[in-house]
């Protein structure tokens, strides 16, 4: 068990887990490239003793692998995963009172301790390790904050809400030392206790917590049952009380943080924030967001500052993913009855691709089946918290005990064999997506597209690219991606209206050449050799770069009483012009950072 970050590093380098990084190192890029190459490497957690401009040291890649993470919790793990299965089955302590009574002792003993606050002495922002991670970013950013707030009609700790949402601290119209940056979505639990401070007229009281021991991190991020506190959950995984007091002006104040930094937030006041490199692989844009005045920054003494970098999946962050699933196991089956597997696809953004697997029992005694429960099932899943955020769900009946989402290849051949594309293609238009994705209409504006399938083979699928899609005029390179899935490169265009020509050109084309049940899904691409090259560009190309109401065609396509279907689905997921650019690492800064990883440099021998 933690009480602080540093003993936790300490751990980690006598178990071969950490490298020490002697050398000087700026925080503008070099850091974060030293991370990007170490993380991909699979190797180990990296202490940056040396930060040009900042007398603090920092860290990261300490999430880089799930065996590090589950190491870091070995002591915890069993009591956590009780205590969350309890919240997610009640009745399962009514069944087995004697049983379960571990799990409501370690409930009761990681309830939070406030305190007095010790330790700390004030410093600026500028003092901080101001880390900027990709070469467009607008700044420096905090990629691991606590962002603690508390609700404006019920104060208190067990009615907080800790939550992670990236802070800018320089840049842009930031007045350095003065007002930082906070991004969040409204629906999140610091953007409704800002609603109720609007609606009161009063500024909202934040404080961001940075460091401490490794639990409170990953308890910001955890998407807990409902009425399971984030700073009860920092106890019991770090196996001892969230320590906390408040300050003089009245900001709540980590005892165990190794930084915090305290303010308010003003109904109305916004600035721009961004650019950033984020979890899809492309830059998000700068928009406008809540702009916090900064109070105070306080620090430890020998503060540690923990940074990660996000980009293109896999990064850090899918750790943390498969850290939650296995901590928080079947909680998605007890919110949503029916639904088997919910598998939201890391290489994909996450967000953006969503597979599923559920039962199917509406329709016992039809001789022809037909989705019908996997549909009520689909639009609950597309209702639950984070999985809201999808762009496609693709479903499965659970008639094969071997259907896995995770064997990704297999459950797309499984679900291409029997999907009947006139039917079973489900569209919501004029919603929400993630504000991540710039592939939709506008900020935070797209739609979803459920596939669903069930019932017995309907095809067998093509094995190589079918010659109805070679020697088009303008459409080259046809490649199988999988089974049933081929891409083709389409030219260059400059609107919606150029490409919805293109694609009657296409689909007429195609439709001219014959029948081609074998290959029910088309991606039209930029470069088709690139996206068939693996499993994982063909996620991240197809699933990033489209929004389904606008770049979903078919050949032979029509509607039946305002429903859509077709023959062959295709996927414009060609580079549109209003896309975010994607993210690409500075040559220059690879080259500065090679000395670090040869003879003498801190990390030879570590790749």
């Amino acid at each position: 068990m933690y009480t602080t970050l540093e003993s936790c590093l300490i751990d980690l380098e006598r178990h071969g887990h950490l490298v020490r990084i002697r050398e000087e190192v700026d925080p503008e890029l070099e850091m974060s490239a030293i991370h990007l190459r170490v993380f991909e490497a699979g190797g180990p957690a990296l202490l940056f003793e040396n930060v040009k401009g900042s007398s603090y040291r920092a860290v990261s890649n300490l999430f880089g692998t799930i065996e590090r993470s589950k190491f870091m919790f070995r002591q915890t793990w069993d009591s956590t995963q009780n205590v969350i299965a309890l919240r997610n089955d009640p009745m399962k302590a009514l069944k087995n009172p004697i049983r379960h009574v571990s799990a409501a002792t370690s409930a009761m003993k990681a309830l939070p301790l406030k305190q007095g606050i010790s330790g700390f002495k004030e410093i600026k922002i500028s003092d901080l390790p101001l880390i900027k991670h990709w070469p467009m970013d607008g700044g420096a950013f905090v990629t691991l904050p606590q962002v603690y707030t508390e609700d404006p009609d019920k104060a208190g700790i067990m009615k907080a809400n800790l939550g992670m949402y990236r802070v800018q601290l320089t840049g842009n119209d930031y007045k350095t030392n003065e007002d930082i940056g906070v991004h969040y979505q409204i629906h999140r639990g610091i953007g409704i206790h800002q609603h109720k401070a609007n609606r009161k007229g009063e500024p909202l009281k934040v404080s961001i917590f940075i460091g401490g021991p490794p639990a409170h991190t990953l308890s910001a991020v955890m998407p807990l049952p409902e009425g399971l506190s984030e700073l009860l959950f920092a106890g019991l995984l770090s196996g001892r009380r969230f320590r906390y007091g408040y300050d003089a002006d009245g900001y709540c104040i980590s005892q165990d943080a190794d930084f915090v930094i305290t303010g308010e937030i003003h109904p109305g006041e916004t600035k721009p924030e961004g650019p950033f490199g984020d979890h899809l692989g492309y830059y998000s844009l700068t928009h406008l967001f809540p702009m916090m005045r900064v109070r105070k920054v306080y620090a430890k003494q020998n503060g540690i500052w923990p940074f990660t970098v996000v980009g293109r999946p896999p990064q850090e962050d899918t750790a943390f993913g498969e850290l939650i699933h296995q901590l928080t196991g079947g909680a998605v089956k007890q919110e949503v009855p029916g639904v088997k597997e919910v598998h939201a696809v890391d290489a994909a953004g996450v967000h953006p691709l969503l597979l599923a697997i559920g039962s199917e029992r509406y329709t016992p005694y039809i001789k022809v089946k037909q989705p019908a429960e996997l549909l009520t099932i689909a639009n609950r899943i597309l209702g639950t918290g984070q999985l809201s955020l999808a762009k496609y769900l693709f479903i499965a009946a659970e008639e094969e005990q071997t259907l896995s989402t995770h064997h990704i290849p297999e459950f797309f051949s499984y679900l291409l064999e029997r999907i009947d594309l006139k039917r079973d293609i489900h569209f919501q238009t004029n919603t929400t997506i993630d504000t991540l994705d710039y592939s939709g209409s506008g900020l935070n504006q797209g739609s979803k597209v459920i596939f669903a399938a069930c019932g017995d083979k309907k095809r067998e699928l093509c094995m190589e690219a079918p010659e109805q899609l070679q020697d088009l005029r303008n459409f080259v390179n046809p490649r199988l991606v999988l089974p049933g899935a081929v891409a083709l490169e389409g030219p260059a265009f400059s609107s919606y209206s150029d490409a919805a020509q293109q694609l009657d050109e296409l689909t007429n084309a195609i439709s001219m050449r014959g029948d081609m049940p074998g290959c029910p899904l088309i991606i039209l691409c930029d470069d088709s050799h690139f996206l068939s090259e693996s499993i994982d560009n063909f996620l991240w190309t197809t699933f990033t770069r489209s929004n389904p109401s606008h770049d979903i065609y078919g050949v032979n396509a029509g509607f039946t009483f305002k429903h859509w279907g077709c023959d062959n689905v295709i996927i414009d997921a060609r580079t549109k012009p209003h896309h975010a650019p994607p993210l690409v690492l500075d040559q220059a800064v690879e080259k500065r950072i090679e000395k670090l990883f040869t003879k003498n440099g801190s990390l030879n021998g570590v790749l």
